[in-house]
């Protein structure tokens, strides 16, 4: 079978089956252009079969990321299986937020908490080169991912097994930053798309979709420098909880930013007891 019919008979899903023969071609560093350039070409058996079955596996639902078994965020390519988290763009302006106060403050240490594939921790690494970076999370599968990227990447970055802060005892950071499992576990999103094969535990906390910021929260002025910050994304309707939550427990200048779609998605305070 030649190029064009085998992408033909997946025009339901054309753009992703494009990208898909391009990875089983080992040619994902091309893009659609050479696919038309090369539309007559006949595709090996093997080739076409491995095709064929990842298409199969799309269909179903199964996110592109995890069929290619990788996500580009902020400019990285990163290796990702159902073990871990898509990174996603909305996520890129939690990025932006703690590069901004490592610049404005000269900050030399960094910790991301639930760091899953270790997006945000290699992202702000690659931004901010001479920062100290840490990352946790209570999944050592997870971490077995990081640590494949951290290596891949060549952006070192210290990994350590933790639930939350409960693994960090004695340590202190001027800047925390984590994603945390944020959605309601009554939430219908979370039996539809690419949530339905994305690990539950990184998606919601069983609850509202506040109890891992709750804990955050709680615990992390004892791992704060004075004047340190801890910034969080959380939904979109959570911006006014979180920031009472932050304001209860006694953090300062909080402020809330939107991600690029213009809708709230981090809220950040300034520990100054």
């Amino acid at each position: 079978m030649i190029v064009k019919d085998a992408l033909a008979a997946h025009a339901a899903f054309r753009r992703d089956a494009e990208r898909l023969l391009l990875h089983c071609l080992d040619l994902a560093h091309e893009d659609r252009a050479w696919l038309i350039a090369h539309d007559t070409d006949e595709l090996p058996n093997k080739v076409l079969s491995v095709f064929e079955e990842l298409c199969q596996q799309r269909q179903t639902g199964i996110p592109l990321a995890y069929l290619l078994g990788y996500r580009e965020f902020w400019s990285l390519r990163l290796r990702v299986t159902q073990d871990v988290l898509i990174p996603r763009p909305e996520t890129e302006c939690l990025v932006e937020w703690a590069v901004e106060l490592v610049g404005e403050h000269g900050l030399s240490r960094f910790l991301d908490l639930g760091t899953g594939s270790g997006a945000i921790a290699m992202a702000v690494k690659s931004a901010c080169p001479e920062l100290s970076v840490t990352a946790s999370d209570a999944s050592d599968r997870a971490l077995a991912i990081a640590a494949e990227n951290v290596a891949t990447l060549d952006l070192p970055v210290e990994l350590i097994e933790s639930n939350w802060l409960s693994g960090l005892v004695g340590r202190k950071w001027p800047l925390i930053v984590s994603n945390p499992p944020y959605v309601a576990a009554n939430d219908p999103h979370l039996a539809a798309g690419d949530l339905r094969f994305e690990p539950i535990s990184a998606l919601t906390d069983g609850d509202d979709g506040l109890g891992a910021i709750r804990t955050i929260v709680d615990e992390s002025p004892a791992h704060l420098e004075p004047g340190g910050w801890l910034l969080l994304e959380h939904g979109y309707d959570q911006a006014a909880d979180v920031a009472k939550l932050m304001a209860l427990r006694g953090f300062n200048c909080i402020t809330l930013r939107h991600d690029l779609a213009g809708r709230p998605r981090a809220t950040g305070g300034c520990w100054t007891s």
